[in-house]
Protein backbone atom coordinates (compact mmCIF):
# COMPACT_ATOMS: atom_id res chain seq x y z
CA UNK A 1 0.00 0.00 0.00
CA UNK A 2 1.36 3.39 -1.02
CA UNK A 3 1.92 6.00 1.68
CA UNK A 4 1.25 3.38 4.36
CA UNK A 5 3.37 5.21 6.94
CA UNK A 6 1.58 8.52 6.31
CA UNK A 7 -1.84 6.88 6.52
CA UNK A 8 -1.00 5.25 9.84
CA UNK A 9 0.39 8.55 11.09
CA UNK A 10 -2.89 10.28 10.25
CA UNK A 11 -4.85 7.62 12.14
CA UNK A 12 -2.64 8.03 15.19
CA UNK A 13 -3.00 11.80 14.99
CA UNK A 14 -6.81 11.76 15.32
CA UNK A 15 -7.17 8.75 17.64
CA UNK A 16 -8.39 9.51 21.16
CA UNK A 17 -6.80 6.38 22.65
CA UNK A 18 -3.86 4.10 21.81
CA UNK A 19 -4.38 2.28 18.52
CA UNK A 20 -3.66 -1.42 18.56
CA UNK A 21 -2.09 -3.28 15.67
CA UNK A 22 -5.36 -5.14 15.10
CA UNK A 23 -7.36 -1.90 15.00
CA UNK A 24 -5.05 -0.39 12.40
CA UNK A 25 -5.19 -3.64 10.42
CA UNK A 26 -9.01 -3.55 10.40
CA UNK A 27 -9.14 0.08 9.28
CA UNK A 28 -6.62 -0.46 6.49
CA UNK A 29 -8.11 -3.84 5.51
CA UNK A 30 -4.56 -5.08 5.26
CA UNK A 31 -3.61 -8.66 6.11
CA UNK A 32 0.13 -8.10 6.46
CA UNK A 33 0.62 -7.32 10.17
CA UNK A 34 4.40 -7.17 9.77
CA UNK A 35 4.09 -4.42 7.18
CA UNK A 36 2.05 -2.37 9.64
CA UNK A 37 4.48 -3.07 12.46
CA UNK A 38 7.44 -2.02 10.30
CA UNK A 39 5.69 1.24 9.41
CA UNK A 40 5.02 1.95 13.09
CA UNK A 41 8.64 1.31 13.98
CA UNK A 42 9.76 3.67 11.21
CA UNK A 43 7.44 6.35 12.57
CA UNK A 44 8.83 5.85 16.07
CA UNK A 45 12.37 6.26 14.74
CA UNK A 46 11.39 9.36 12.76
CA UNK A 47 9.92 11.12 15.80
CA UNK A 48 12.79 10.04 18.05
CA UNK A 49 15.30 11.47 15.58
CA UNK A 50 13.30 14.66 15.09
CA UNK A 51 13.47 15.46 18.84
CA UNK A 52 10.31 17.53 18.58
CA UNK A 53 7.62 18.23 21.13
CA UNK A 54 6.09 14.77 21.04
CA UNK A 55 6.98 11.14 20.35
CA UNK A 56 5.22 7.96 19.29
CA UNK A 57 4.99 5.61 22.25
CA UNK A 58 3.79 2.04 22.63
CA UNK A 59 1.43 2.17 25.59
CA UNK A 60 -1.50 0.10 26.91
CA UNK A 61 -1.16 -2.44 24.12
CA UNK A 62 -1.29 0.16 21.35
CA UNK A 63 0.47 3.18 19.86
CA UNK A 64 -0.13 6.83 20.73
CA UNK A 65 1.48 10.24 20.29
CA UNK A 66 2.62 11.63 23.64
CA UNK A 67 4.12 14.97 24.66
CA UNK A 68 7.68 14.97 25.90
CA UNK A 69 7.79 15.37 29.65
CA UNK A 70 9.86 18.57 29.54
CA UNK A 71 6.94 20.41 27.91
CA UNK A 72 4.26 19.32 30.38
CA UNK A 73 4.44 22.56 32.46
CA UNK A 74 3.60 24.63 29.36
CA UNK A 75 0.79 22.29 28.34
CA UNK A 76 -0.72 22.55 31.80
CA UNK A 77 -0.75 26.34 31.55
CA UNK A 78 -2.74 26.09 28.33
CA UNK A 79 -5.35 23.48 29.21
CA UNK A 80 -5.36 23.93 33.01
CA UNK A 81 -6.53 20.37 33.75
CA UNK A 82 -8.20 19.50 37.01
CA UNK A 83 -5.61 17.51 39.00
CA UNK A 84 -6.54 13.84 39.17
CA UNK A 85 -4.97 13.26 42.55
CA UNK A 86 -4.87 9.99 44.44
CA UNK A 87 -4.60 9.65 48.20
CA UNK A 88 -1.93 7.62 49.92
CA UNK A 89 -4.57 4.95 50.63
CA UNK A 90 -5.59 4.84 46.96
CA UNK A 91 -1.98 4.55 45.79
CA UNK A 92 -1.25 1.74 48.23
CA UNK A 93 -4.39 -0.14 47.19
CA UNK A 94 -3.66 0.38 43.50
CA UNK A 95 -0.09 -0.86 43.97
CA UNK A 96 -1.30 -4.05 45.64
CA UNK A 97 -3.82 -4.72 42.87
CA UNK A 98 -1.24 -4.00 40.16
CA UNK A 99 1.29 -6.46 41.56
CA UNK A 100 -1.03 -9.11 43.02
CA UNK A 101 -3.82 -9.22 40.41
CA UNK A 102 -6.15 -10.97 40.12
CA UNK A 103 -6.87 -10.26 43.78
CA UNK A 104 -9.87 -10.15 46.11
CA UNK A 105 -10.75 -7.50 48.69
CA UNK A 106 -9.84 -9.57 51.74
CA UNK A 107 -6.30 -10.11 50.41
CA UNK A 108 -5.89 -6.36 49.88
CA UNK A 109 -7.16 -5.60 53.37
CA UNK A 110 -4.85 -8.19 54.89
CA UNK A 111 -1.88 -6.42 53.32
CA UNK A 112 -3.01 -2.88 54.17
CA UNK A 113 -4.53 -3.64 57.57
CA UNK A 114 -7.60 -1.43 56.96
CA UNK A 115 -10.99 -1.60 55.28
CA UNK A 116 -10.65 -0.80 51.56
CA UNK A 117 -14.28 -0.65 50.41
CA UNK A 118 -14.40 3.10 49.82
CA UNK A 119 -11.00 3.19 48.10
CA UNK A 120 -11.97 0.33 45.77
CA UNK A 121 -15.16 2.15 44.76
CA UNK A 122 -13.19 5.30 43.98
CA UNK A 123 -10.64 3.38 41.86
CA UNK A 124 -13.50 1.70 39.99
CA UNK A 125 -15.13 5.08 39.32
CA UNK A 126 -11.86 6.41 37.91
CA UNK A 127 -11.54 3.32 35.71
CA UNK A 128 -8.13 2.42 37.15
CA UNK A 129 -9.33 -1.02 38.25
CA UNK A 130 -12.02 -3.39 37.00
CA UNK A 131 -14.05 -6.36 38.15
CA UNK A 132 -12.98 -9.67 36.62
CA UNK A 133 -15.70 -11.77 38.19
CA UNK A 134 -16.17 -13.69 41.40
CA UNK A 135 -13.88 -16.21 43.04
CA UNK A 136 -15.43 -19.62 43.54
CA UNK A 137 -14.92 -19.79 47.29
CA UNK A 138 -17.46 -19.31 50.11
CA UNK A 139 -19.02 -15.89 49.77
CA UNK A 140 -17.90 -15.62 46.12
CA UNK A 141 -15.88 -12.41 46.61
CA UNK A 142 -15.26 -10.00 43.73
CA UNK A 143 -11.95 -10.30 41.87
CA UNK A 144 -10.13 -7.07 40.96
CA UNK A 145 -7.50 -6.21 38.33
CA UNK A 146 -6.12 -3.08 36.70
CA UNK A 147 -7.48 -1.58 33.46
CA UNK A 148 -6.15 -0.32 30.16
CA UNK A 149 -6.66 3.18 31.58
CA UNK A 150 -4.21 2.29 34.37
CA UNK A 151 -1.56 1.47 31.76
CA UNK A 152 -2.22 4.75 29.93
CA UNK A 153 -2.04 6.90 33.06
CA UNK A 154 1.23 5.33 34.21
CA UNK A 155 2.66 5.21 30.66
CA UNK A 156 3.13 1.43 30.61
CA UNK A 157 3.23 -0.77 27.51
CA UNK A 158 1.84 -3.68 29.54
CA UNK A 159 2.00 -5.07 33.07
CA UNK A 160 5.40 -6.59 32.37
CA UNK A 161 6.76 -3.03 32.32
CA UNK A 162 6.06 -2.68 36.05
CA UNK A 163 9.40 -2.58 37.87
CA UNK A 164 10.23 -5.55 40.01
CA UNK A 165 10.41 -5.13 43.80
CA UNK A 166 14.17 -5.70 43.55
CA UNK A 167 14.55 -2.86 41.05
CA UNK A 168 12.52 -0.54 43.27
CA UNK A 169 14.53 -1.49 46.32
CA UNK A 170 17.75 -0.68 44.45
CA UNK A 171 16.46 2.79 43.64
CA UNK A 172 15.67 3.48 47.26
CA UNK A 173 12.39 4.27 48.90
CA UNK A 174 10.90 7.74 48.51
CA UNK A 175 8.50 8.88 51.27
CA UNK A 176 4.89 9.36 50.25
CA UNK A 177 3.58 12.93 50.34
CA UNK A 178 1.20 13.10 53.26
CA UNK A 179 -0.75 15.85 51.49
CA UNK A 180 -1.00 14.07 48.15
CA UNK A 181 -4.74 14.47 47.77
CA UNK A 182 -7.79 12.82 49.22
CA UNK A 183 -8.01 12.50 52.94
CA UNK A 184 -7.19 9.05 54.26
CA UNK A 185 -9.31 9.58 57.35
CA UNK A 186 -12.24 7.32 57.96
CA UNK A 187 -10.58 4.03 57.12
CA UNK A 188 -11.42 1.42 59.69
CA UNK A 189 -9.66 -1.86 60.43
CA UNK A 190 -11.22 -4.84 58.63
CA UNK A 191 -13.83 -6.79 60.52
CA UNK A 192 -11.96 -10.08 60.35
CA UNK A 193 -9.34 -10.86 63.01
CA UNK A 194 -5.79 -11.41 61.88
CA UNK A 195 -2.65 -12.71 63.49
CA UNK A 196 -0.74 -9.87 65.21
CA UNK A 197 2.30 -10.33 62.97
CA UNK A 198 0.44 -11.36 59.82
CA UNK A 199 0.36 -7.91 58.24
CA UNK A 200 3.94 -6.98 59.02
CA UNK A 201 5.53 -9.76 57.03
CA UNK A 202 3.34 -9.46 53.96
CA UNK A 203 3.20 -5.68 53.99
CA UNK A 204 6.98 -5.43 54.17
CA UNK A 205 7.29 -7.62 51.09
CA UNK A 206 4.76 -5.54 49.16
CA UNK A 207 5.89 -2.07 50.28
CA UNK A 208 8.54 -1.53 47.58
CA UNK A 209 5.90 -2.09 44.90
CA UNK A 210 3.57 0.40 46.57
CA UNK A 211 6.33 2.99 46.82
CA UNK A 212 7.06 2.69 43.10
CA UNK A 213 3.46 3.30 42.12
CA UNK A 214 3.37 6.23 44.51
CA UNK A 215 6.59 7.65 43.15
CA UNK A 216 5.61 7.05 39.55
CA UNK A 217 2.10 8.43 39.92
CA UNK A 218 2.98 12.05 40.55
CA UNK A 219 3.31 13.17 36.91
CA UNK A 220 0.16 11.31 35.94
CA UNK A 221 -1.82 12.74 38.84
CA UNK A 222 -1.29 16.29 37.66
CA UNK A 223 -2.58 15.48 34.18
CA UNK A 224 -6.05 14.53 33.06
CA UNK A 225 -6.84 10.83 32.75
CA UNK A 226 -6.55 11.08 28.98
CA UNK A 227 -3.27 10.99 27.08
CA UNK A 228 -0.91 13.76 27.96
CA UNK A 229 0.08 14.02 24.32
CA UNK A 230 -3.23 14.90 22.70
CA UNK A 231 -3.50 18.65 23.23
CA UNK A 232 -0.19 19.79 21.72
CA UNK A 233 -0.71 17.56 18.70
CA UNK A 234 -4.21 18.74 17.85
CA UNK A 235 -3.42 22.33 18.72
Amino acid sequence: MEDLKNIIESLLFVAEEPLTLDKIKDVLELDDRQQIRDALHELQADYATRTGAFVLREVAGGYQFRSRSEYVPWIKKLIQPKPARLSKAALETLAIIAYKQPVIRSDIEQLRGVDCGGVLRMLLERNLIRVLGRKEIPGRPIIYATTKQFLEVFDLKNLKDLPSPKEIEDLGKAPLDEEIGEDDAGEAPPASDRAPDGRNATHAAQKPAEDQIAAGASPAEDLSATSQGKEPING
